[in-house]
This record gives C-alpha cells, sequence and structure tokens, in this order.
C-alpha cells in the first residue's frame, strides 16, 4: 500500500480528498433525510418516496449540466454556488415540509440540481496534483472511499434526526455540502483550474462514441445498485428484522471498499479497455449467488464478495473516460458517470419494486444479475469505441497520450 502513502504526501491531496468527501456526503443523506422529514410531516411512503427520488434524478441530471458550465467557467464559482443553492433548497424543505405539496417538489429539485460537482472536478484535478503515475491509484482510492459515505450518510442522518429532528438532518445536509466546498474551491489547484481549449459542441463528451457506449453501460450497470438497495429492505423484512438490511448494505459498501484500494494499489499492465469487460463479468457473477438468498449469515459473506469488484469497475471507467474525452469536456465527462449511474439506480429502485412483487426476494436479487449483465453485453459489443481517438468537430487526429499520461494504445 506504499503507492497510497506517496500519494497522499503529495501537496493538496489529502486536502482535496478530504474536502470532497466531506461536500459529498450530501449524497449519501440527501435521499434519506428527506425520506425521513416527509414522513414525519405525515406523508406517505408514496409521496415521501417520490420526493426523495425526485431528489436523486434532479442530481444525476444536475452534474452534467454543472459538468458543463464548470469546464467553460472553471471550478470556484460553479462549485461554491452551487453548494450554497443547493443548500438554500434543503433549508427550504426543511422549512416548509410537504404542504404545500409543488413547493416542497421544487425545494427538493433544486437541492438535487445544484448539487456541486465535487467528484467530477476532483477526478479533473488528479493529473495536475500528482504524478502520472499515482492517478490510477487515486482514481481507485476515490471510487473506494465513495462507499463510505453511502454507509456514514444515512447513520449520520438517524443520528441527527433522533438527537434532534428530521428538519435539522434535512439542513445539516446543505450546510455540510457547503463545508466542503468551501475546503475544495479555497484549495489553490481548484482555484488555479481551468479548461482546456477547445471547440465547443452541442453535444459535449457525448460526441464521443465511446463514451456513449461507455455510460449507456453504466447505466445498465446501474440499476444493479438501486435494485439492491430494494432487496436489501425485503430481505430484512422476510426475516422480520429490519437490522438485515443496513448490514448487507454495509456488507457490500465493505466489500468494495477493500476490492478499490487492492486494485489501486497494482499497476496494471492492460490498458483500461481491455481490463474493464472483465471486471464487469466478475461483478455480474458475483451477483447472481445473491438470488439464493440464504440465511443472514452466509448471506452477509456472499454480499461482501458481490461488492468487490463494484469499485474496480468504477476506477478502471474514470480512466476509460480521461482517455475517451473530447478536449475541454472532462468535467462533464466525469459528471456523466455519475449521472449514468443515479439514472440507472433511479430505474433498478423501480423495477425491484416489481420483481419484489412477482418473484419476492430472490425475484428482487434477479433483477440485479440481469442489469449487470446486461451492462457487460453492451460493453462487450461495442467494445471497439473505447479505442482513445481524438473526438472533435475539426477531426483532429488520434492523441498518443491520454491526460494522466498513460499510452493511448
Amino acid at each position: 500500500m506504499r503507492i497510497y502513502a506517496d500519494l497522499f504526501r503529495a501537496r493538496f491531496a489529502a486536502r482535496l480528498l478530504g474536502g470532497t468527501l466531506l461536500g459529498r456526503l450530501p449524497n449519501g443523506m440527501g435521499a434519506l433525510a428527506i425520506l425521513l422529514l416527509a414522513r414525519e410531516d405525515g406523508a406517505g411512503y408514496g409521496v415521501a418516496g417520490t420526493l426523495s427520488a425526485l431528489s436523486g434524478l434532479a442530481t444525476a441530471l444536475g452534474q452534467p449540466a454543472l459538468g458543463r458550465w464548470m469546464d467553460r467557467r472553471g471550478q470556484t464559482r460553479v462549485l461554491v454556488g452551487g453548494a450554497f443553492v443547493s443548500a438554500a433548497g434543503f433549508a427550504a424543505f426543511a422549512l416548509v415540509g410537504v404542504d404545500p405539496l409543488p413547493l416542497a417538489v421544487v425545494a427538493v429539485l433544486v437541492a438535487g440540481f445544484a448539487t456541486p460537482p465535487l467528484e467530477s472536478g476532483l477526478r479533473a484535478l488528479w493529473p495536475a496534483v500528482l504524478r502520472p503515475d499515482q492517478v490510477h491509484a487515486a482514481y481507485a482510492l476515490d471510487a473506494a472511499a465513495q462507499e463510505i459515505l453511502f454507509t456514514a450518510g444515512p447513520l449520520l442522518v438517524v443520528l441527527i434526526a433522533e438527537t434532534m429532528s428530521e428538519a435539522a438532518a434535512v439542513v445539516a445536509t446543505g450546510l455540510l455540502g457547503i463545508v466542503g466546498t468551501l475546503v475544495v474551491a479555497t484549495c489553490p489547484p481548484s482555484r488555479a483550474w481551468r479548461p482546456e481549449s477547445h471547440t465547443r459542441h452541442w453535444a459535449g463528451p457525448l460526441r464521443s462514441s465511446g463514451l456513449r457506449v461507455l455510460f449507456l453501460s453504466l447505466t445498465l450497470t446501474g440499476t444493479a445498485l438501486g435494485v439492491l438497495s430494494v432487496a436489501a429492505v425485503a430481505y430484512a423484512d422476510d426475516r422480520d428484522s429490519g437490522v438485515w438490511a443496513g448490514v448487507i448494505m454495509a456488507a457490500m459498501s465493505t466489500g468494495a471498499f477493500v476490492g478499490g484500494v487492492v486494485h489501486g494499489a497494482r499497476q496494471w499492465k492492460r490498458p483500461a479497455r481491455e481490463r474493464l469487460p472483465w471486471l464487469m463479468a466478475c461483478l455480474t457473477v458475483g451477483y447472481l449467488p445473491l438470488v439464493w438468498a440464504p440465511g443472514p449469515w452466509l448471506m452477509i459473506v456472499l454480499s461482501v464478495v458481490s461488492g468487490v469488484f463494484l469499485a474496480p469497475v468504477i476506477a478502471c471507467t474514470f480512466t476509460l473516460v480521461d482517455e475517451l474525452a473530447p478536449p475541454g469536456t472532462l468535467t462533464e465527462a466525469f459528471a456523466w458517470v455519475v449521472a449514468a449511474m443515479g439514472t440507472g439506480a433511479a430505474i433498478g429502485t423501480a423495477a425491484a419494486g416489481f420483481a419484489g412483487e412477482v418473484g419476492g426476494v430472490r425475484g428482487a436479487f434477479a433483477v440485479a444479475g440481469v442489469g449487470a449483465a446486461l451492462g457487460l453485453a453492451l460493453l462487450v459489443a461495442g467494445r471497439a469505441a473505447l479505442r482513445p481517438r481524438e473526438i472533435d468537430s475539426a477531426g483532429i487526429a488520434a492523441r498518443e497520450l491520454s491526460r494522466n499520461g498513460t499510452s493511448a494504445a
């Protein structure tokens, strides 16, 4: 793990990663905080769940839009402005609750859409902060560390709601976003970052056929994440103990964290475009035993195993995005990763509900395997498009090096 020690010795690396993780806590807190406040305000599960889902979808849509703005204007104003507007949305929802409902909908949409693209912004900064041989490890550590967010975030919401109030949890969600964003936005590399000069195109990074294949594949794979959160609840309900849902999700996050750290510690000889299909195949295979839905203790083991390849898949995706993104669109391209996974998770949540009605717990878990398998199939079918090339309206020739200094051959 020496590579991680060297990484944190790089100037500003620890501050950027720590600030980003703090500022992204709302991603792991927002959905539950909105749900709890809506329920406390007397809303049924249908309305509460819809408000929570709207916030998630708004976040997925807002990331590429703000990422494109960042690619044109730099990071500082976009990050800070987004954080304050998002926090205002959370505060407005805490103030009005679910009545009147139209105002509640507007508040959660604003809170989600304005979420600052810290995740994609950090990935755009790594090549400027680290040596080329450290960027791969940074991507892997980033992918692994985000698993902590989706474990710590809900726990923090529950703690604040229990000790203070549900409204306080919603407000705290926005405030933490501001604090983390300021840590990053006031850091010299973020303030100095400027996008590459480029010819603007209405499609942005989506004019790259390789990125289109990659994002569609991630959307299908992301359905598994939405499915698993619902399936874990169904599994816990089946055993009359809600605690198992949290335990299973924590086990999956643990597996993903370990897998990401191990993956990033190794220097890989094969390029990302060759590794990614194999990693996604392993991820798909890891989901299949969950359909068995055995007793809780064996289920914990299977859950850990199922998560092992998730962070490596995401880290490998980051490297490919870095190689495939047209000049001047890197932040938006990374933001599309967030949008693809978020959209897929929303679809998976809905699909799991229907599958659970028809096939019970096993039916719900089966959808996760199907989603991952479809994502893998699309990636394999479109693998020819994953070769790094310059995609620009002027038709520029293929580049020899990606932004992180790795060979594009």
